[in-house]
């Protein structure tokens, strides 16, 4: 039986081919449409009495129009066939099968983007089993019939320390998650698989544990949006945002270039 990974390629190779296919038929339609615009502007040109010159060359004018349409889609189509049939020659189902022989090279190199991987898991993956105790047993069910059972017997140990859980809920009172990351990489805390932290990372944790994020708590002290904002002075955003940046309107960010606004009038 050929290994996993060479099932993925070829699942790939697969979704290629039929989102190649897909683009096909929908170009062929609007051929089809084009043409049928062609000839009707071509009945229309051949029923004009010839003595009202301004409606013909009107028509004709648009007859041709439709002809060159029709003309530059069918290059479309033909410059697009041949790009498609070359999107996997010969050498490159080599290397896909050679890829595909090596998963763990596959899944480690660099260049593979986490979004790869998450496709890579899901075109291997038929279903996975989870059964939670004083240990993790999962059951794994792999497109084809294979199976696989991993046991985690430390996955205690790698949940993040209540502590750092507390201190990013005190930091998220001041700081926007990508901030709240930074503070505790730099007073050297790490996560419950001893990495460094990410926004990301610190966005999990608050859903995991019902934090409430930086824009929820300024919302709850009464803060407004930028719309919100805008409606209440009557101007546009764009004119909400300068005034921010020029210190007139105070504000306050609760994550990457967003801002909120206090009231008029004290806050809640």
């Amino acid at each position: 039986m050929r290994p996993v990974a060479l099932e993925v390629a070829w699942a790939v190779q697969e979704e290629l081919r039929q989102r190649a296919e897909e683009a096909n038929q929908l170009r062929r339609k609007q051929l089809e449409r084009a043409q049928y615009e062609a000839d009707l502007a071509q009945r229309r040109y051949l029923a004009v009495d010839p003595a009202n010159r301004l409606v013909a060359d009107s028509l004709e004018a648009a007859w041709n129009e439709r002809l060159r349409t029709v003309a530059d889609i069918r290059r479309d189509i033909d410059a697009q066939s041949r790009a498609d049939a070359g999107a996997l020659d010969h050498q490159q189902r080599a290397e896909i099968g050679a890829l595909a022989g090596d998963f763990p090279s596959v899944w480690r190199d660099p260049n593979t983007s986490d979004r790869d991987r998450k496709r890579m898991i899901r075109l291997m993956i038929e279903d996975v089993t989870l059964l939670k105790g004083t240990e993790i047993t999962m059951h794994i069910r792999f497109e084809g019939g294979a199976a696989k059972t991993v046991q985690l017997t430390d996955w205690m140990g790698r949940r993040t320390p209540a502590g750092v859980i507390a201190e990013i809920d005190r930091l998220l009172d001041q700081h926007p998650d990508h901030e709240v990351a930074a503070l505790l990489n730099e007073r050297g805390f790490l996560s419950g698989d001893g990495n460094p932290f990410t926004r990301e990372y610190i966005g999990r944790l608050r859903r995991q544990y019902s934090l409430k994020s930086r824009l929820q708590r300024l919302r709850d002290a009464g803060m407004l949006t930028l719309r919100e904002k805008a409606r209440e002075l009557g101007v546009t955003t764009r004119t909400v945002k300068k005034w921010r940046a020029r210190g007139i309107l105070e504000a306050m960010a609760c994550d990457r270039n967003a801002y909120v606004y206090s009231p008029i009038g004290p806050i809640n």
